[in-house]
């Protein structure tokens, strides 16, 4: 096997973090293995919040985190499923919901997807939507509140 091939090979191993790999052409065959030990590996720091604020901070105010704390609402919409969740039936349609409209039990507020099945979630309740507490296409957890919602009387 051509010497530029190997080198070629190993260039290709380190790009693409690959740990072993075995070719055989004809007569000939290579078996290359990644000395793991000798990797310098960087732990993965994770950002303090005071390196967060920092950054949002500097941020012009239209860039700034928008969504509401769902801490703050008094009475929410929650998952009742683990999934994904779409707030329109396709990419680029209107949203099922927006804040400041009206909803009665049985409304579609989104989709939530789970296992390849797109799953109806509707109103449970009456009122008004007050915020979306959730992005499209974020994946959610159980009983996750996705909307704040203001109880009709």
């Amino acid at each position: 096997m051509d010497i530029r091939k190997i080198k070629k090979l190993i260039d290709l191993i380190n790009e693409n973090n690959i740990a072993e790999i075995e070719i055989r052409e004809e007569k000939e065959s290579i078996h290359i293995v990644l000395n793991k030990q000798n990797l310098n590996l960087v732990p993965n720091e994770q950002p303090s919040s005071s390196k967060i604020q920092t950054i949002e901070q500097n941020l012009p105010e239209d860039l700034k985190t928008t969504m509401p704390d769902a801490s703050k609402a008094k009475n929410t919409i929650n998952s009742p499923m683990v999934g994904t969740v779409y707030l329109s039936a396709t990419p680029g349609a209107k949203h099922f919901v927006e804040a400041g409209q009206k909803v009665k039990v049985g409304d579609t507020l989104c989709l939530i997807e789970a296992m390849k099945t797109y799953n109806k979630i509707e109103a449970d309740k009456s009122g008004t939507i007050t915020a979306r507490l959730v992005e499209n296409s974020q994946p959610v957890e159980y009983n996750q509140p996705l909307f704040a919602i203001e109880l009709n009387n």
